[in-house]
Order: structure tokens, then sequence, then C-alpha cells
């Protein structure tokens, strides 16, 4: 009889640690999901934030001179879109650097479903920042064709080339001085030094972004066929997270009812 209560003592504490792991694996898991969740609401609201930005972009090509609180909302916006960007950069990172080295040492089903989930997010957070990107540049082109009108109606026609040379000059006052003597109007050179200043500004911020999105297409690209699979995986996630919550329920149970056991014993 004492040893087969030493044997049932043993097994009740065998199965005390396995529920221990369960209930911390679930705690786990609701953790990371939470962080997906936090770095999914970042990428949707940077979404948001580069629509308004395109609405303004249209705001001010529609106008010869876009007025401060314009500029003002616009780099508030580009700041915004700058920090968050840069926030769901590092925490996607930081999941990366944490899945590669849990794989070193052990290859199971949350882990693959944690690494579809951070190729989701990655793919999102990368297809959003083209979106913006390809917003700038689109920006960009069209205030540069205004410049080059405001100069044709002048008579002083550049090429691409030499336009390009200009605005890589950064200064304002140095690229409308060559322009000042061609009995340019007040109106049309107001025109021409804003679209500069606007194009200045932007070439700030395409170079602050470049490195950041660089760093998360090329993890992208390495994922390769995880990213064509999501659809399968984050079902899978769904099922997982479900299943991890009912699993748990029946461990705390049964973690109950094993101490009842050593106790009437």
């Amino acid at each position: 009889i004492h040893t087969g209560l030493e044997q049932l003592e043993g097994t009740c504490d065998h199965d005390d640690d396995d529920v221990e792991i369960a209930v911390d694996n679930a705690a786990f898991m609701d953790e990371f999901f939470s962080q997906i969740e936090d770095i999914r609401n970042s990428i949707d609201k940077i979404d948001e934030n580069v629509a308004v930005v395109k609405k303004i972009y249209s705001v001010i090509l529609s106008a010869p001179t876009s007025d401060q609180k314009t500029q003002d909302d616009l780099e508030s916006l580009t700041n915004d879109i700058k920090k968050m960007a840069n926030n769901a950069r590092n925490k996607l990172k930081t999941i990366e650097r944490n899945l590669e080295m849990e794989e070193v040492e052990r290859v199971s089903a949350d882990l693959r479903i944690r690494k579809s989930q951070h190729a989701v997010l990655s793919r999102k957070f990368v297809d959003v920042m083209t979106k913006y990107n390809e917003a700038q540049v689109d920006f960009r082109e069209k205030s540069k064709g205004r410049i080059q009108r405001q100069l044709e109606i002048t008579g002083k026609t550049t090429t691409d080339e030499e336009l390009e040379e200009m605005l890589e000059g950064g200064n304002t006052a140095v690229f409308t001085a060559g322009i000042v003597d061609s009995g340019i109007s007040k109106q049309a050179l107001s025109e021409i030094e804003a679209r500069h200043k606007d194009i200045v500004r932007l070439e700030s911020s395409i170079k602050e972004l470049h490195d950041m999105f660089v760093d998360i297409a090329m993890l992208v690209e390495s994922q390769g066929n995880m990213v064509d699979n999501i659809e399968v995986n984050v079902g899978k996630a769904v099922d997982h997270v479900e299943a991890a919550k009912t699993e748990t329920t029946k461990a705390v149970r049964y973690q109950s009812k094993s101490r009842k056991v050593q106790t009437s014993l």
C-alpha cells in the first residue's frame, strides 16, 4: 500500500509539472498574440495615415502654393508614420531574433505558428511602406513636373538631368538664383520655390525610411514559401488559440482533481 501511495504521489507530481508547462505555454502564446495585435494595429494606423498623406499631396499639387497649416499637417503625419514604422520594424526584428534562437533549440507546432504570424505582418508592413514610398515618389515627380512647366513658361527649358542637378543642391535661394533674371513672374517664382521646398522635405523623409524599408523587405524575401502559404497558416493559428484555451481549462481542472486525490489519501 505504501509503495502504491508513493507511485500515485509521484504520478500526481509529474502531472502537475505537465499542467504548469501547458499553462505557461498558453500564457506565452497569449502574450505573443498580444504583441502581434499591437504590431498589426500600428501597421493599420500607418496605412490610414498614408491615405491622408496622399490626399494632402493632391491638395498641395492643386494650388500654386500651400498654406502653413497644410504643411504642418503633412509634417505631423510624416513624423507619425516614421515613428510608428520604426516601432513596428523594431518589434518585428525582435520577434525574428527570438524565433531564430528558438529554432536552434527545438521545432514545435507553436513555433511554426509564430513564424507564420511574423511572416504575415512582415509582408503587410512591406506592402504598406511600399504604398507610402510610391506616393512619395509620385508626389516628387509631379512637383518636379510643375517646376519644369513654370520654367518653360519663362522660356527656360531644362532637361530631366539638369533639373535633378538643380534640385540636389537642396538650397532654394541657390536654386532660384539662376532663374530670377529671366523675367519670371513673382507668382511663378513663388510656385517654383514652394515646389522645391516640398521636394527637399520629401528627400529627407525618403532617405530616413529607406534603410528600414530595405531591412524588412529583405526579411520578407528570405521567408520564401512561408509567405506564399499565409492563409493556411493563419487559419491554423486561429485554431491553435482556441485549442490552447480549451487545453488550458482542462489542465487546470485536472490539477485540481489530482490535489484532491492526494488530500484524500
